[in-house]
């Protein structure tokens, strides 16, 4: 018993936490280079057609519309809290914000939306658990939908199984009791001063059915992005949005580069990279990342336009 108890405090050092978080970030570039040294020359043969580009335009719209509609479902987290925010006001903020994702560390946007939470009104111990709980909102969303292709994925006689302990498992953790349980850890873990924190009252099932919409809107945004480069059959569209779930997943939750760099897109070609020529998946993933980033970056701006115009 003492050795584990030794074995845990040393998997729990911050200088071995920074070690394995710079190891997985050397293997995926490593992956990823590797991948895109070896099929460059496929990837520099992909033409895009006017058609391309028009899917590409399309695949922005609805990358844009996906943000915008997220900041709606945090405005909704606020109100299952009891806090009475417009949505407007929060898909303003949430746009505002999300580029600094980006910013090393990985927090930045959250300490904007906090800050901002806090000039309305609202308690900032209430705004730290809201932007707390839309990550485990996202996460428990993911894999639900990630459970549309499963058995696309290579594993069709599990996949009932699995499909089931997912969904059952997903369901169970967003209870409030384990909900509340969850977010205290986490505070501590961030080290998040939450004083008389509130406490989830009833199943999140709004918000949840909001993040749900939001990684279904950003898997069409990246179907779209695919059109751009291939055709897709339609009874292809499930692998899709599944494999882009995962990725998305992947992205979000281990701890990499900022904004999930490089996780995204080395999960993306190893799940897709068996049913598509790796050439189409490397320049769908790289489209995609540029077609995200201009969406936010729209989305920012366009909040500023709006309180320049309005000051």
């Amino acid at each position: 018993m003492g050795h584990l108890r030794s074995l845990l405090t040393w998997l729990g050092q911050p200088s071995l936490k920074k070690a394995l978080r710079w190891l997985i970030i050397g293997a995926v570039l490593f992956f990823l280079l590797q991948t895109i040294r070896d099929h460059w020359q496929e990837v520099a043969q992909i033409r895009i057609e006017r058609a391309g580009w028009a899917s590409l335009a399309i695949a922005t719209g609805i990358t844009l519309f996906a943000h915008m509609f997220t900041g709606y479902v945090w405005t909704w987290i606020l109100q299952e809290l009891g806090q009475s925010v417009k949505g407007a006001w929060g898909v303003s903020v949430y746009l505002k914000t999300n580029l600094a994702k980006y910013l090393p560390g990985n927090v930045w946007h959250f300490y904007g939306r906090i800050t901002s939470v806090k000039k309305v009104g609202v308690a900032a111990n209430i705004g730290t658990l809201s932007v707390l709980l839309e990550p485990l909102l996202m996460v428990a969303a993911a894999c639900i939908v990630g459970l549309i292709g499963l058995r696309r994925l290579g594993i069709p006689q599990f996949a009932p199984v699995l499909q089931a302990i997912l969904l059952i498992g997903t369901l169970t953790v967003v209870h409030p009791r384990i909900l509340n349980a969850l977010l205290k850890r986490v505070a501590k873990l961030k080290k998040t001063s939450l004083d008389a924190p509130p406490r989830i009252r009833r199943y999140p099932i709004l918000p949840l059915l909001g993040e749900i919409g939001f990684l279904l809107l950003r898997s069409l945004g990246f179907i779209a992005t695919f059109l751009a480069i291939a055709p897709i059959q339609t009874d292809q569209i499930p692998l899709l949005v599944s494999s882009f779930t995962w990725a998305w997943l992947m992205g979000f939750i281990i701890p990499g580069l900022p904004g999930g760099v490089g996780i995204f897109e080395a999960t993306a070609i190893a799940l897709l990279g068996q049913h598509f020529s790796t050439a189409q998946v490397l320049s769908a993933v790289a489209l995609y990342r540029l077609v995200n980033t201009l969406a936010e970056t729209l989305g920012a701006g366009l909040v500023v336009i709006d309180e320049q115009q309005n000051y």
